[in-house]
């Protein structure tokens, strides 16, 4: 028992600490393919950064597990992790950009916005790792321990392959001749379409902003006991830019949208889009858990705030504009003369317009039903509508004869749905609320919908899953709204 131990903290430093060595010997690797573009030097590298990978995968259990026996395990791969992530995103932005100026001299367009957004992306990488370091040193502070959530989980259990992945691709050199399995394995990698690519980044990206939201929303407060001591108008001032940051995000997200299906990127798109609801619901319970939404003792109560207006703005963009400009996108685009010629813009008006209905009535309804939404939320509209859109791309491009069908299909669709918006008797679960206290649907959703985005069934699967939601109020009306209302538990 006492040599499994011995073995056990002596391989947990080994795999702490081997991954810096490994990614930088990787990066050195790197710079000498660009300088020479050698087979053998990128297949080292490759290796160098898989096995590193691997590391990071198996570092965490380790620290994790053995962190009792080994003190210094859990902070030691904090740091690590920051060194890592500094040396491999920087250096798979700059592979990117170096692809292509040197191998793809004729690129894309769209090979070039993808260069960009690796930038972005490793941007968002590193000020997520300061802030998060920053956000758990407030919470050692005060006497709380961080601790590891689903989403920093799926976070840090993404990071390295997606670096490794990003590796692959950027520096990829074309060979001739046989170069073993493991080159026509890194062949198929480096040569992975930028679609797929977008589909991963952003999947991605939006887990470090929704990583970044969790710790302003669990250790926020923290920071503020520092920061504002007595003086708790400071403090809302302070604390009411964490959700409208939120909020913000939410429309950059339906903007985001909109350029990619003028790329003929649906998929991409609607993944936007959720980023877009994702973000709607966590500034609204960011508010709520920093007690934004009542009002300072002895202050009057407000019912509609800068917040609320920044909330519903966000919204109309993400969720009213963003979806009507898609379809009109998808549809005036459409190499069939009989869907392009259609009058396109009718349902495209009246779905915003409608839309702006809703949201005017949710903000001024003075008899809210806790935990339900009267109509259909703008968001669940937007994916609703959007969904089909995906199966109508996929469809022109494969040249079926049920375009024509889907098109007007889609059309019914964005008319039909604006009318639900505004249909106020039928109530709907406030589906973030209801994800948060049954985890299991969450995780069950998600990996489906990983599965399915790399697949040409994707289209199909969102669409069912809101035609479900669609259908809900069929049995949740008899749901108590006190336990619609009720959020999950959270600690601190």
């Amino acid at each position: 028992m006492l040599k499994k131990k011995n073995l056990l903290t002596t391989m947990t430093p080994i795999l702490v600490y081997g991954r810096p060595l490994l990614v930088f010997f990787g990066m050195m690797c790197a710079v000498a393919v660009m300088l020479n573009r050698s087979p053998n030097v990128y297949l080292a590298g490759t290796l160098l950064f898989f096995a590193a990978m691997v590391f990071d995968l198996m570092d965490g259990w380790f620290s994790a597990r053995f962190g009792p026996e080994i003190s210094f395990a859990e902070l030691a791969d904090k740091i690590m992790d920051r060194v890592v992530y500094s040396i491999i995103f920087p250096l798979v932005a700059v592979g990117s950009m170096w692809r292509l100026h040197y191998l793809v001299p004729d690129h894309s367009r769209l090979e070039l916005v993808h260069a960009v957004f690796v930038l972005m992306l490793c941007v968002t990488v590193l000020i997520r790792d300061n802030f998060a370091h920053f956000m758990r040193g407030f919470a050692i502070r005060q006497a709380r321990e961080p601790e590891l959530r689903e989403l920093t989980r799926l976070r840090t259990a993404v990071a390295a392959p997606l670096g490794f992945l990003l590796y692959v691709h950027a520096f990829y050199i074309p060979v001739e001749g046989d170069f073993g399995f493991l080159y026509s394995g890194l062949t198929w990698l480096g040569g992975l379409s930028v679609r797929n690519l977008f589909v991963i980044e952003i999947v991605f990206l939006v887990i470090n902003f929704g990583s970044i939201a969790f710790y302003c929303r669990k250790y926020g407060t923290y920071c503020l006991d520092a920061l504002c001591v007595e003086d708790m108008a400071l403090r809302r001032r302070i604390l009411a830019a964490f959700p409208n940051a939120l909020t913000v995000m939410n429309a950059m997200m339906g903007l985001l949208a909109v350029f990619f299906a003028y790329q003929s990127k649906m998929t991409e798109a609607y993944l936007l889009l959720i980023g877009a609801a994702v973000f709607d619901k966590l500034d609204g319970a960011m508010a709520r858990r920093l007690g934004l939404t009542e009002p300072l003792p002895g202050a009057a109560s407000k019912h509609i705030t800068f917040g609320g207006i920044m909330d519903d703005v966000a919204d109309a963009v993400s969720f009213c504009i963003a979806p009507a400009w898609i379809f009109y996108v998808c549809l005036s685009n459409h190499p069939v003369t009989e869907i392009r010629d259609l009058p396109v813009y009718i349902p495209a008006l009246v779905y915003a317009f409608c839309g702006f209905a809703r949201l005017a009535y949710f903000t001024l309804d003075r008899t809210p039903v806790p935990g339900f939404f009267k109509g259909l939320p703008t968001p669940a509209a937007a994916l609703f509508v959007t969904a089909p859109l995906i199966v109508l791309t996929q469809a022109t491009s494969a040249d079926s004869q049920w375009a024509v069908f889907l098109g007007y299909f889609c059309m019914g669709l964005m008319v039909f749905t604006a009318f639900l918006m505004n249909l106020y008797p039928v109530r709907y679960l406030h589906i973030g609320r209801f994800m948060d206290r049954n985890p299991w649907f969450t995780w069950t959703n998600l990996v489906l919908m990983v599965v399915f985005v790399f697949t040409p069934y994707f289209g199909y699967l969102v669409f069912c899953q809101m035609v479900l939601y669609l259908l809900s109020p069929l049995i949740t009306w008899r749901v108590d709204p006190d336990t619609a209302a009720r959020e999950a538990q959270k600690n601190g």
